[in-house]
């Protein structure tokens, strides 16, 4: 796995490259892609950083792993390319937009699963893990991604400041548990999943609560549609 990253996310995180576990990390993601079916695309490993430079973050989206069926991941957590049939966790997610800044132009079934208009407008759409074996969920975890992605989560909350924090879901809010909140605005509701959407996601109002927070600090809100 050659890393090739975004060159502001290079910077901040060249420390973790030079780790052992990355190196270890390395190694056994290669093999996996050399020996089996793995998702996403290698090109796409880093895609949302890529998309979303450090200094451009303003909203930070808390996935698990990537969609481990075929024709779904692609670097980006929740989201889907164009053409993709919506995953349910996605649906949920516009619905709740539709809801929640009281669109009418667009239903969910219309709107692109396609994320990458939220990426370069400055959310960062962040996986823990952000590889999985074809078929088979959780199969990158515990390899080392984790740490990766808590370094992330680190160099944001400290060096940062004025960012949003969308967790949901126990895992994800675990996750994000040492996020700085004197100096971010962080969310917490449950998974957009349909197991628990119905239990808090609906109605968080997640979208324009993080809007009203970057506007309160002189950023540009996201257009959610």
């Amino acid at each position: 796995m050659q890393v090739k990253i975004e060159p502001s996310w290079a910077k901040h995180l060249s420390g973790e490259f030079e780790q052992t576990y990355f190196n270890e990390l390395t190694d056994f993601v290669k093999k996996e892609y050399q020996e089996g079916k793995v998702y996403p695309a290698p090109k796409n490993i880093f895609r949302a950083f890529n998309l979303c430079p450090f200094d451009k973050v303003k909203v930070v989206i808390l996935g698990q792993d990537p969609y481990h069926g075929d024709g779904q991941a692609n670097g980006l957590a929740f989201a889907v390319d164009e053409g993709t049939r919506v995953p349910p966790s996605l649906q949920n997610m516009f619905k709740e937009i539709d809801s929640d800044l009281a669109c009418v132009s667009l239903t969910y079934t219309e709107r692109s699963g396609d994320l990458s208009r939220w990426a370069k407008q400055g959310v960062l759409l962040l996986n823990a893990t952000l590889t999985v074996r074809a078929h088979q969920a959780g199969s990158h975890q515990e390899k080392g991604w984790e740490q990766f992605t808590d370094a992330v989560i680190r160099a944001l909350s400290l060096e940062r400041a004025g960012l949003v924090f969308m967790l949901w879901g126990n895992y994800a809010k675990l996750k994000g548990a040492h996020v700085d909140r004197n100096k971010h605005l962080v969310l917490e509701a449950p998974h957009p999943s349909p197991f628990s959407a119905h239990s808090g996601f609906f109605g968080s109002k997640h979208f324009s609560k993080a809007n009203e927070y970057l506007i309160s600090h002189h950023a540009t809100p996201i257009d959610w549609l």
